[in-house]
C-alpha cells in the first residue's frame, strides 16, 4: 500500500505550512536562498536532497527553531477549515505553544528523555494535554500497541537507555502519536537501521498518516529522508533541495525516472547517504 491522496482536489485543502522566499546564511555561506513551498492538510510530502542542501535547516524553520534571515513561515493556527494562517516568527509564547501542541515530532536520533518509556508517554499527556494519570495510561496503552509495542507494566518501567534502536523509533513516534497530532514530522526516522526494521518503521509512519483524527481529517506528514526504499514503497509527494532551492516538487514515479543531471547522481547515491547520517 502506498500514500492514497483525500478524494478532493488538493487545491481545496487548507494549508498547513506556507514558506516564502525563506534565505538562511550561516558564517556568510548560503543555506537557504529563497525556498517557497506549501504544504496542506493530509498531504505526505518527503523532502529529499545531497549532503548540505538545507533539508533540515529547512526543518528547523518550519518547525520555528530557527529564525530566517529573510522571507517567512506561515503556520495555521487551529485546525479547522478555516483556520488562519500566521506568520510564526510572530506569535506570542501562548499563540506558538497552541500551534506546537498540533504537531507531533520525531527526530532523528529520537530525543526520548532519561528515565523509563512510561515517563516518556505520560509527560506530555500531562503537561500538554492535561490528562491525570488514570486517562493518560489509557492513552499511553494505546499508542504503545498501535506502534506494536509491548503495553504490560515490565515494558512501561523499562529504562529507555536498554531499548534496542528500533524500539527506541516506535516509541518515538508512540509518544508523537500521544498527542493526537494534526501533523506529524519525521527526520530521517530510518537512518541507521538494518533494512527489517526500516520496513517496519515505513509501514508505521504510512498507518499514521492514513489513520482519521477523531474529526475525520488525515495527519499531514512531513519526512526528510535519503530512504529510496520508503519513497518507492509509500510514493509520497517528493520535493528535493538543491544549492538552497527547490529543485523538484512532484510525484515520486517522475522523481525515479528524471534524467536530470542534478536528480539521477543523488538518486544513485541515496543508499549510501541512508546507511550514515549526513550533515544538511
Amino acid at each position: 500500500m502506498s500514500v492514497a491522496e483525500p478524494p478532493y482536489p488538493v487545491e481545496t485543502r487548507p494549508v498547513e505550512f506556507r514558506v516564502e522566499a525563506l534565505c538562511k546564511a550561516f558564517d556568510g555561506r548560503p543555506v537557504l536562498s529563497g525556498i517557497d513551498l506549501e504544504l496542506r492538510r493530509g498531504s505526505f510530502v518527503a523532502l529529499v536532497g545531497g549532503s548540505g542542501c538545507g533539508k533540515t535547516v529547512l526543518l528547523n524553520h518550519i518547525l520555528g527553531l530557527m529564525a530566517p534571515d529573510s522571507g517567512r513561515v506561515l503556520v495555521a493556527c487551529g485546525a479547522g477549515r478555516e483556520a488562519p494562517l500566521a506568520d510564526l516568527a510572530g506569535l506570542s509564547p501562548a499563540a506558538r505553544q497552541a500551534v506546537y501542541s498540533r504537531w507531533g515530532v520525531v527526530f532523528q536520533r529520537n530525543a526520548l528523555f532519561s528515565g523509563s518509556v512510561d515517563d516518556n508517554l505520560r509527560l506530555g499527556l500531562r503537561e500538554v494535554r492535561g490528562l491525570d494519570d488514570w486517562r493518560a495510561g489509557r492513552v499511553a496503552a494505546r499508542v504503545l500497541a498501535a506502534v506494536a509495542l509491548p503495553t504490560d507494566e515490565d515494558f512501561l518501567a523499562t529504562p529507555v537507555h536498554r531499548l534496542s534502536g528500533g524500539m527506541a523509533k516506535r516509541l518515538a513516534v508512540a509518544r508523537a502519536l500521544a498527542l493526537d497530532p494534526v501533523c506529524l514530522v519525521y527526520d530521517e526516522p530510518t537512518t541507521g537501521l538494518d533494512p527489517v526494521t526500516a520496513a517496519q518503521i515505513q509501514d508505521l509512519l504510512l498507518a499514521a498518516h492514513l489513520a482519521r483524527r477523531p474529526d475525520g481529517q488525515r495527519r499531514t506528514t512531513v519526512v526528510v529522508t535519503h530512504d529510496k526504499d520508503l519513497l518507492a514503497r509509500l510514493q509520497p509527494r517528493v520535493v528535493m533541495l538543491h544549492e538552497g532551492r527547490v529543485f523538484y516538487d512532484g510525484p515520486f514515479a517522475a522523481f525515479r525516472a528524471a534524467p536530470s543531471p542534478i536528480i539521477r547522481p543523488y538518486f544513485e547515491r541515496m543508499p549510501a547517504l541512508q546507511g550514515g547520517a549526513a550533515a544538511d
